[in-house]
């Protein structure tokens, strides 16, 4: 944490929880009784509740989008560069909702809680989730909160699906929907790397089925593996290029299988971190989201009948050099949207920093993501 907080940023925050007692019906055919959901709000909510925008995070993302929990923080919430006064989501005029995903493992219920009927941790045993299902839940939070209707639903990569879902699922619930690096499926490439993330961390010996929580272990190296490969697809040739070029650690070749390349040592360290910080069940859950993600699907596999549905705006951009969820993916978006007659914005980023440019700093991305969400506000301060 910095010596003094800086005044565009949302300062000292707190996570909530809300726990829900009404049973959460599953795609998978399975039941929720009850879970707690783990969220963070950021701003004022003002008194006709018009001005919420819920913010839907990535596969390895979290309810702590924003701000500092304390002093001892070494780095702010994943989107500090996107949330806060004068920001592109701007809390001197939105009131921000940011959740931890049903399944995930910090907070919300997730294969690290416990399993009322054992008393042991979920482990394998927790429902698998979808992108509906978390939508779904969503409806809850933005209930118990007093939300009707959102400003605006926002997200990149996983979280941009699930602004998708919304507009979808819920057209009335939502104004805008801002979905940003993100794809209408996945293609068979990217199933295919989330399979090679997922064998590594089955195949691990401390994975033990799923129930590494019982023998005080957890499948350390099958988790950076998984870390190591999602990691590359999320820059780009260009961006590795820059950032590592062929550096070695130590300036000559040591002619063994140890680190000798700088991206060597970075993707290791990545890995390390992202292993002590992550639970394996939940990418196991969260990198199967994202394979059954198709709101085609449902209207007879045709993106423009499912985007026929939605009432709301839309901003969709993408990212030049993103090769994970290529630009062609947001125009698969766009396209429908056109087609279906709905009012969308498009905008292409020139960036070399890969799918990973939406939690970034870049100057073209945030000016025009600022310009679209002042726009949103205005419209509140309109309304009021």
């Amino acid at each position: 944490m910095p010596e003094s907080i800086p005044q565009d940023s949302v300062g000292l925050v707190q996570p909530q929880t809300l726990h829900v007692d009404q049973p959460l019906e599953l795609e998978c055919g399975r039941v929720l009784p009850a879970y707690d959901l783990v969220y963070e709000t950021y701003g004022t909510l003002n008194a006709d509740a018009s001005n919420a925008v819920l913010i839907c995070h990535a596969l390895s993302g979290h309810h702590h989008a924003a701000g500092y929990h304390g002093a001892d923080d070494k780095r702010p919430g994943w989107w500090e560069n996107c949330i806060g006064p004068g920001k592109p989501i701007d809390t001197n005029r939105f009131f921000v909702v940011c959740p931890n995903n049903l399944g995930g493992c910090h907070g919300s219920s997730g294969p690290t809680s416990t399993n009322p009927e054992t008393g042991q941790p979920w482990g394998p045993d927790f429902p698998m989730m979808t992108v509906k299902d978390w939508v779904k839940s969503q409806t809850r939070l933005a209930d118990a909160l007093g939300i009707a209707q959102w400003a605006a639903v926002v997200g990149g990569s996983l979280g941009g699906m699930q602004a998708m879902q919304w507009a979808i699922d819920f057209p009335e619930r939502l104004r805008h929907a801002v979905v940003i690096a993100g794809a209408p499926k996945l293609s068979a490439q990217n199933i295919a790397f989330n399979e090679v993330a997922r064998q590594s961390i089955l195949t691990d010996p401390h994975f033990h089925g799923g129930r590494y929580y019982l023998h005080d272990t957890y499948p350390r190296q099958g988790l950076i593996l998984a870390r190591m490969v999602g990691h590359i697809t999320y820059l780009s040739d260009d961006a590795m290029r820059m950032k590592f070029g062929r550096d070695l650690r130590s300036g000559r070749f040591h002619f063994g299988f140890d680190v000798e390349f700088q991206v060597e040592s970075y993707l290791r360290h990545q890995g390390e971190t992202f292993s002590r910080n992550f639970d394996a069940n939940t990418y196991l859950l969260m990198t199967k989201a994202l394979d059954y993600f198709d709101p085609a699907r449902e209207y007879d596999h045709s993106l423009e009948k499912a985007m026929e549905q939605t009432r709301c705006n839309f901003l969709v951009m993408s990212f030049n050099s993103d090769w994970r969820f290529a630009p062609e993916r947001s125009r698969e978006i766009v396209n429908a949207l056109v087609q279906a007659g709905r009012d969308v914005s498009y905008a292409e980023i020139d960036t070399p920093k890969g799918h990973d440019a939406f939690l970034l700093p870049i100057p073209e991305y945030t000016k025009l993501f600022g310009a679209y969400m002042g726009r949103v506000a205005d419209e509140v301060t309109a309304h009021v």
